[in-house]
């Protein structure tokens, strides 16, 4: 699981800010945040680390075991 809207809203920003800030397309934010997009590519969260000040392990959530839940 990918915790992009929990980050993005602790941070106070909206996809659009995160967006402009990343430079990782408004639709994109949004599909990982709904989880169309289940399996984002890694220099996508990457990018979108940097303006939310948080690592990529904060990002993917796991069931502990490695495997994403």
């Amino acid at each position: 699981m990918i915790l992009l809207r929990e980050w993005r809203e602790k941070r106070g920003m909206t996809q659009a800010e995160l967006s402009r800030a990343s430079g990782v397309p408004q639709q994109t934010i949004s599909s990982i945040e709904t989880e169309a997009r289940s399996n984002p590519r890694m220099e996508t969260l990457f990018a979108l680390c940097g303006p939310l000040g948080c690592a990529i392990t904060d990002l993917v959530k796991t069931d502990g075991q490695g495997e994403r839940t």
